[in-house]
């Protein structure tokens, strides 16, 4: 920068600055270029060396939250992984082997027990019929004949638990309104008093539905002193299935713990109401499709017990 010296209008001199700033500044802008594509070149290669080392973990996180939720078929890719990865998942893959073949193991034992047990309850029942029809004293006949009937329907419950245990649910699109008319019929109750509204469908296993239809009318029919209705219908984005009895109701506080297995309920006249294994296993199907069971009481008297299942 010049800047001339004036005295009496006529320049005696000049004054010089050199800055060495813009010197600086012109210096550093051909550089920015270059560093800035440094900086992403080097950004990038992080990031896929990030992602390498990363993805085998994600993918063992995966297989384990599969394997915890029940997917037994889950397993680790050991395609293209590192020396240490691939030691981790050979031995998740090894542990879900082992737990597969064990429930398998266990699931084919279940039904094999239960089919030794129903051999003999079979014969039981006939030596029982026997026994009535050669003019023994039919009491005594009657009650153990129950009590094998009770036998036969808790091996089948058993059995029912134990598709939900082994995650062997054959699901399908389901016509509930069918379901329902064939869990009535079954259970001996005038097809009048089901009422259904509208078309209710969902997709789950036909055999278990039916199963916690059932369950619940025998509920009523055993603790209940009798169907009053039975009612199937949509409500929420849900179906319901639910049956009204005539019994006394659940007791305070007990109608919140219907549901827990093997717990003789009490009523509101402080009678029990059986073991409850058949309530809990409506309340396990009905989480088993994603809903819910569900019991209260009616007034006077009288009480509602239903389950919902995501459509």
């Amino acid at each position: 920068m010049a800047v001339a010296m004036v005295m009496s209008g006529v320049a005696v001199g000049w004054v010089f600055r050199w800055s060495s700033d813009a010197g600086h500044v012109h210096g550093i802008k051909p550089l920015l270029l270059p560093l800035a594509v440094t900086f992403l070149v080097l950004w990038s290669a992080a990031g896929a060396i990030a992602h390498r080392l990363a993805s085998p973990f994600v993918e063992l996180e995966r297989v384990a939250r599969a394997i915890g939720a029940g997917d037994l078929h889950a397993r680790f890719s050991l395609v293209r992984t590192s020396k240490e990865s691939r030691v981790i998942g050979e031995t998740i893959n090894d542990m879900a082997d082992r737990i597969e073949k064990q429930l398998a193991d266990q699931r084919a034992l279940l039904a094999a027990v239960s089919h030794e047990i129903r051999t003999p309850l079979a014969r039981m029942r006939l030596l029982v019929e026997l026994g009535k029809s050669g003019g023994a004293v039919s009491e005594p006949l009657d009650e153990i004949d129950r009590e094998i009937v009770d036998i036969d329907a808790l091996v089948g419950e058993l059995l029912a638990a134990s598709r939900i245990d082994f995650s062997t649910l054959s699901p399908r699109e389901l016509d509930l309104s069918e379901l329902a008319q064939q869990a009535v019929l079954r259970a001996g109750i005038d097809v009048t008093k089901l009422v259904i509204t509208g078309e209710p469908q969902t997709r789950g296993d036909a055999t278990l539905v039916v199963r916690a239809m059932g369950n619940l009318i025998e509920n009523a029919k055993r603790h209940g002193t009798g169907v009053v209705q039975v009612t199937l219908g949509e409500r929420s984005g849900r179906v319901f299935f639910e049956v009204d009895d005539a019994g006394g109701g659940f007791a305070a506080g007990e109608d919140a713990r219907a549901f827990e297995p093997f717990r003789a309920g009490r009523g509101r006249d402080e009678k029990t109401t059986g073991t409850g294994f058949g309530l809990a296993l409506v309340r396990r199907i009905a989480e088993a499709h994603g809903g819910r069971a569900y019991a209260k009481n009616l007034e006077p008297t009288g009480a509602r017990v239903g389950f919902e299942l995501a459509r």
